[in-house]
């Protein structure tokens, strides 16, 4: 069978030149001293190109050669500038042509991927600013190179946003035209059919005795009844089918530009921030900047405008696997929160797990990760209470060795004199025991909890107005407490436990262990707008692969026996073996109202004319 337009012709302007193929195998192959070869000419040709025509809106490229857009120059100054402009005209039509061509859009899609690969392997500076600070101190020497390129800021930097804009302009420039002519596709009709349907890649003839009328009135019947679109263009019946093809093709187009739309607007008016809440911490959190532990937002989020909502951690449920190779590994995470909406809202109760967020005021709420807080209470030299509560220690590793500081800054020493405390040091909720030479956990749950800390005292550092990580302690200004041997002091302790600090300086109770939650809420506006987009885009990606557009003409002459000859052929937009089996089935219902008769072997058509169905 001889080969129609491609998918791939048809998007970059070759499907006429596609649909000419037809006609040139079918005259090479009766070249051969029939008459009826003198005919596959250039006229032959041109019918067959005219047939195919518009079974694409993919546009035509143009042949133009750089420095032939201006013609020839006509003598003098107004020659000179009329013939620069004419190449300036030119060269910009021809710029905006390549841009707006299908192998430049998924060139630019191609690059806009490979564009966000460093912003998933390299810190982001949007993202964890920390984590950037650490990959600078590690790589001195790429760290130059990276700051130029803009790889701590990729999706703002300016290469990515250019490839951004520029894909998005070259789909619009690229569906508005083919939509245009699309509309005026579907407004007009099929071509009529070429002189010489043999020449076609499927084909089928038979005589009958039915009147030409007749035959082409049924074939209209049965066409329509099978959803074509046909009509009688003079001895012929001229249909087409596959509509849908062009209508996923730009259906996906613009389900593109909705992706990019919805990408945009999500990163200029999205809004993401942190905070660790302790269980039984009645303030919990309240939805102001001030209550964030980290926050960020795109350039057109509104500060000042915030949902007013809240939420405070009641407990926390968690479950390990305790044996096997998974050992440790976490089976739930479920935290019970209670939260409330609206400055005056009722409170509500319900339970946030990995994946399953709280939805409220058009924020989510997602659950990160947990670990555990030690319950502190420390008296000063004169026995009063200087510090009580639960101290967040943050995890290290995947059994929960967490490390932590508590910062007692309201102390007074024996003597009334007003000090600082500092403690810092690690808890694990499972201890190997006596036997353990490190303060690393076992296991995740509360099997064996200790405490390890050292003390110090002197000035903190955190009445200067700088601000200070909370899970840091700055010793710069303070002395470790000693043993009477010189020794620094340190000690381990279990629930329950007290340590006494050296000369009377007061104690610190281990009182008990609270759980911890860390959430995400976050504001993403852009999400629902994706998802219509990325279904939009599979559903136009799908029409466009498995919808077929196709041509079929039935053609009813009288002969010279007087009997009625019938052609049918069909041409698609690219090959399909499923084309000769639908013309075959149209055949057989239109030989119900026009039967075939026997066909004298001398009036035999030359089966290289064509192929048959």
């Amino acid at each position: 069978m001889a080969t129609t337009d491609t998918d791939t012709d048809a998007d970059t302007g070759t499907g006429d030149a596609a649909a000419d193929a037809p006609a040139r195998e079918g005259g090479s192959s009766a070249d051969g001293g029939s008459p009826a070869a003198a005919d596959g000419g250039s006229a032959g040709a041109d019918e067959l190109a005219a047939a195919g025509t518009q079974l694409s809106t993919a546009p035509t490229e143009g042949q133009a050669v750089p420095g032939s857009f201006g013609g020839v120059r006509a003598p003098g100054v107004l020659g000179a500038l009329a013939w620069t402009g004419r190449e300036v005209y030119g060269w910009l039509r021809w710029c905006w042509r390549q841009l707006t061509s299908m192998r430049v859009a998924l060139l630019l899609l191609l690059l806009l991927s490979l564009g966000a690969i460093p912003g998933s392997l390299i810190p982001q500076t949007g993202v964890d600013p920390l984590k950037v600070e650490q990959f600078k101190a590690r790589h001195e020497t790429l760290t130059p190179l990276y700051e130029k390129l803009g790889m701590f800021h990729v999706y703002s930097s300016v290469w990515f946003s250019a490839i951004y804009i520029l894909l998005f302009v070259s789909l619009i420039g690229c569906i508005v035209p083919r939509t245009w002519q699309f509309v005026g596709q579907l407004r007009g009709r099929p071509p009529g059919a070429p002189r010489r349907l043999t020449r076609l890649p499927a084909y089928t003839t038979w005589r009958t005795e039915a009147e030409p009328e007749q035959v082409l009135a049924a074939a209209r019947t049965v066409l329509r009844r099978r959803r074509f679109r046909a009509h009688v263009a003079g001895d012929a019946v001229a249909a087409e089918k596959g509509y849908l093809r062009e209508v996923g093709n730009l259906l996906f187009h613009l389900a593109l530009i909705v992706v990019l739309v919805a990408f945009a607007v999500g990163q200029l008016w999205k809004s993401e921030g942190g905070k660790l809440i302790t269980e039984g911490d009645q303030d919990g959190f309240t939805n102001s900047l001030t209550q964030y532990d980290d926050f960020k937002s795109g350039a057109f989020f509104d500060k000042d405008n915030l949902e007013p909502f809240g939420f405070s951690l009641e407990s926390f449920d968690a479950r390990y696997e305790r044996e096997g190779s998974q050992r440790g590994t976490a089976r739930e995470f479920r935290a019970h929160v209670k939260y409330w909406e609206g400055a005056d809202g009722k409170e509500k109760r319900t339970s946030i797990e990995v994946n399953e967020p709280l939805e409220i005021a058009g924020n989510k709420v997602f659950l990160l990760s947990t670990g555990y807080a030690p319950v502190i209470t420390v008296k000063d030299g004169k026995g009063d209470i200087a510090f009580k509560g639960a101290v967040p220690f943050l995890q290290q590793d995947a059994n929960l060795t967490s490390s932590g500081v508590v910062k007692v800054p309201d102390y007074r020493d024996r003597n009334g004199k007003k000090e600082q405390l500092g403690f810092q040091g690690f808890f694990v909720p499972t201890w190997g025991g006596a036997d353990a030479k490190t303060m690393f956990s076992q296991f995740p749950a509360l099997d064996y909890p200790v405490m390890f800390l050292t003390a110090y005292h002197g000035r903190l550092g955190i009445d200067g107005g700088l601000p200070q990580n909370v899970y840091q302690l700055n010793t710069d200004n303070m002395k470790q407490f000693k043993n009477p041997d010189g020794k620094a002091f340190a000690q381990k302790l279990l629930p329950g436990e007290t340590m006494t600090l050296p000369n009377g300086a007061g104690t610190l109770t281990f009182e008990g262990i609270k759980t911890w939650a860390s959430f995400q809420i976050s504001h993403q506006p852009g999400n629902e707008l994706a998802l219509i987009g990325s279904v939009a885009a599979l559903v136009g990606l799908a029409g466009s692969l498995f919808i077929q557009r196709r041509r079929v003409w039935v053609r009813a002459v009288p002969g010279k026996d007087g009997q009625t000859v019938v052609e049918m052929a069909g041409l698609g937009r690219s090959e399909s073996a499923k084309l000769p089996d639908e013309l075959a089935d149209l055949a057989v219902a239109l030989q119900a109202d026009a039967p075939a008769e026997a066909e004298p072997e001398s009036e035999s058509p030359d089966p290289a004319e064509g192929a048959r169905a």
